[in-house]
């Protein structure tokens, strides 16, 4: 990676790299930023190949730029999460061991506090940023550094859903590797225009498509943070060829006032990921002639591991599509490989997948079985070899012997016209060992019962995968990366109908008590 930026400054110095709140920073540009904020990290602020420099803050060129200057460096990027707390945050920092703090001013005050708690040393930013700050030093070039292929770049910490964060570690060689498989997934050449408005802190915003983008020699038109009517006025005004959309960005998007004069003429795609993508959000792009494709990973492999090709016929609503070139699949059931239509756990191999996680060879031990990566998610191939995404392992609801997938059941909960948002969970049983419970938002305005929500599944799935019982809430209960915390939503079913056993009042008629 020590050399992508340059070869693109040699070959077009003048092409637009990065454009940002107004700004272009061509590829000569961002070469120069690079070699100087490497020169800075080395000479000034005393980094070692192999030691990690934290970073807090909001999309910006400089988090790119130290990015590449890390790679020239054998330094390791830890690009923190401004969403958590404090204390999040100085786990994150004191975990990997982090020399240096790096921030955005927004973000001095909270940097100055986990910096203390974590033993980091804060570096204050200088009006402009790192790129201004860094812009008077000579430039560090290409292989005058100690980065190699090997050399882990990135530590990006999980999103805990059900403990303690851990920092997953990402060689150069894998970013490389990722950027393969995004390439071939999305067709990314020198032409294309990406718009990335997805927070860089998570493999999803970096990855999917932006260091891919830059490999090539695209232009990333970068937002500091999505918001919907920026994004709508970027599509008209910038031209983007290229946006990554989670669920809940494409639901906002489509939700604006501004959507259905949006101008999507420019786009060649969007890709989504994070979670099972209802067809509710894909379809307003899919009727104005912008295909959505799934990409499939998780924050150890990169991410892009299986996806929907450009093109291809495995592009089919409900799939994830096929394994990338530079990654293989397995499935695995009962200790053998899953044969065709057989549900099994995917589990990884390749040059993308992480090395393991940092300073918890415990972790990584357990979620490797002969050098591949267990995933924990469940997924079936057919013959065609294109994979079908199931649920969780741990979030399979075992009920009178038989598998129910939660996943199933929240994907017919989403076409009920009165449901707002929906997670199913499972709760203990005295007969059945366990039953599934839907836990239920309302649709604004809708006046909604148990009753009205389970007749929306009758004649769609069989009887035995119905939810027992219904909870509403008024909201879901969701971590950071806005993943639902199942161990919470779990507590607030079993909670709920604990109460209306014991009492006899419906938590269902009564969702604020509930």
């Amino acid at each position: 990676m020590d050399t992508w930026i340059e070869a693109h400054a040699q070959a077009s110095p003048d092409k637009a790299a990065i454009v940002f709140a107004g700004e272009t920073l061509t590829y000569g540009d961002l070469a120069g930023a690079v070699g100087r904020i490497a020169r800075h990290l080395r000479d000034n602020e005393g980094v070692l190949p192999g030691e990690r420099v934290a970073y807090l803050g909001t999309n910006a060129p400089d988090m790119l730029a130290l990015l590449f200057a890390c790679a020239r460096l054998g330094a390791i990027l830890v690009p923190l999460n401004w969403r958590l707390a404090p204390p999040e945050l100085a786990h994150a920092v004191a975990d990997c061991g982090a020399r240096l703090l790096l921030h955005h001013p927004e973000y001095a005050e909270t940097a100055a506090v986990i910096a203390g708690d974590a033993g980091a040393r804060l570096v204050d930013p200088a009006q402009g940023g790192l790129i201004a700050q860094t812009a008077g030093l000579d430039a560090l070039g290409p292989g005058s550094g100690e980065g190699h292929g090997e050399a882990p770049l990135l530590i990006v910490y999980t999103s805990g859903t059900t403990g303690r964060p851990k920092g997953a570690v990402l060689t150069q060689d894998a970013l490389a590797a990722n950027a393969d498989n995004a390439c071939h997934m999305q067709d990314i050449t020198a032409a294309d225009r990406v718009l990335t408005v997805l927070p860089m802190f998570h493999v999803g915003g970096l990855n999917i498509q932006t260091t891919p983008a830059l490999r090539e020699g695209a232009t990333v038109v970068l937002h500091d943070r999505f918001h919907p009517a920026a994004t709508l006025a970027a599509l008209r005004e910038e031209r983007p060829t290229l946006t990554v959309l989670v669920p809940a960005t494409l639901a906002a998007v489509i939700a604006h006032p501004d959507w259905s004069r949006a101008d999507l003429a420019s786009l060649r795609l969007v890709a989504t990921g994070s979670s099972d993508v209802p067809h509710s959000l894909m379809k307003p792009f899919i009727e104005r002639d912008v295909p959505v494709l799934q990409v499939y990973g998780a924050t150890e492999t990169g991410p892009v591991s299986i996806y929907q090709r450009v093109g291809d016929a495995a592009a089919e609503f409900g799939s994830i599509g096929r394994a990338g070139p530079r990654t293989r699949v397995r499935l695995m059931a009962d200790g053998r490989e899953a044969g065709t239509g057989e549900i099994g756990e995917i589990q990884l191999m390749g040059g993308n997948i992480t090395r393991g996680y940092w300073g918890r060879e415990d972790a990584t031990a357990e979620s490797f079985a002969d050098g591949w990566f267990r995933t924990g998610d469940l997924a079936m191939r057919d013959a065609d070899g294109v994979y079908w995404f199931k649920d969780r392992i741990k979030n399979v609801i075992i009920s009178g012997g038989e598998n129910i997938y939660p996943a199933e059941l929240e994907r017919v909960l989403r076409e009920i016209e009165i449901v707002g948002e929906a997670a199913v969970v499972g709760v203990a049983d005295p007969r059945w060992g366990e039953s599934p419970v839907a836990v239920v938002v309302p649709k604004a305005g809708e006046a909604v019962d148990e009753t009205g929500v389970l007749a929306g599944f009758n004649g769609r799935l069989a009887r035995y995968k119905h939810p027992k019982s219904v909870v509403m809430v008024e909201e879901l209960p969701r971590n950071a990366l806005g993943k639902i915390k199942l161990d919470m939503l779990r507590k607030i079913a079993e909670d709920a109908l604990g109460a209306r056993d014991a009492t006899g009042r419906d938590p269902v008629k009564d969702p604020k008590k509930a």
